[in-house]
């Protein structure tokens, strides 16, 4: 892999003879020799693991993203073959996992069938049969399988409205410089979180979206009685269409 043998020595030395114990109930273990993994939060850790992962992938050219240890294997299957090449992508998955003594959480693995006229052929993983979904929370962004991501539009307006009531309770102050830069540190992050995957496509969930920022403007004081075309320009904000 083009690795320094000097770097490669230093980094077998650091992760040798390594010992660990636990503590259950005030009680300690003994001392036991640590034969695999990094030392958890080490600034080598992501990125000794990612060497480590390089050569899963796959062979048919279907497409594999891996992210830390979070793995999906996506491809178009319209024939009872498109299914088979996929079906061996996960066969050749679980050898690798075998062989590396890495295997998959079966139980959390799931196939999600994207469009209405999709054909929702079964896939195994090793024994297991993968259970089909129709929605999936993926590093916090709720995609369903038509993919009109509205679920996801009402699931940040929840979350942003949940902690902008929290403000309006217990923060007692109306003043701008202290209610903008709450909402723009605490609330605004729940509706722009990955909003470039899932912008979206309805004007009513702009709409929605939208709703949270007038409701905010509308709390500082001074700002009750103005447009939120004037609230927005005289507190520096854009509209969320507009960012």
């Amino acid at each position: 892999m083009g690795i320094n043998m000097r770097i490669e020595r230093w980094i077998r030395n650091w992760l040798k003879g390594r010992l660990q114990r636990v503590v259950l109930k005030g009680e300690l273990s003994g001392w036991k020799e640590v034969t695999s993994g990094v030392p958890q939060g080490s600034v080598l850790g992501p990125i000794l693991f990612n060497l480590f992962i390089t050569d899963l992938g796959t062979k048919s050219g279907n497409v594999l993203i891996k992210f830390a240890d979070d793995t999906k294997l996506g491809g178009i299957a319209n024939t009872e073959k498109d299914r088979d090449i996929i079906q061996e992508d996960l066969d050749d998955l679980v050898n690798w996992s075998n062989s590396n003594r890495m295997k998959f959480n079966s139980e959390k693995c799931k196939v999600m069938h994207l469009g209405i006229n999709n054909k929702n052929f079964r896939y195994t993983l090793g024994t297991h049969q993968l259970e089909a979904t129709e929605e999936e929370k993926d590093l916090g962004v709720l995609v369903d399988h038509r993919m009109t991501m509205s679920r996801q539009c009402d699931m940040a307006v929840k979350k942003a409205n949940a902690v902008l009531g929290c403000i309006r309770r217990g923060i007692s102050s109306k003043d701008k410089e202290v209610l903008v830069p709450l909402y723009k540190a605490l609330v605004r992050p729940h509706l722009e979180y990955c909003v470039q995957f899932w912008s979206p496509m309805f004007k009513k969930d702009e709409f929605k979206l939208e709703q949270v920022q007038r409701r905010a403007t509308r709390m500082i004081r001074g700002m009750e009685n103005l447009s939120y075309e004037r609230r927005l320009k005289e507190l520096g904000l854009f509209s969320l269409a507009k960012r």
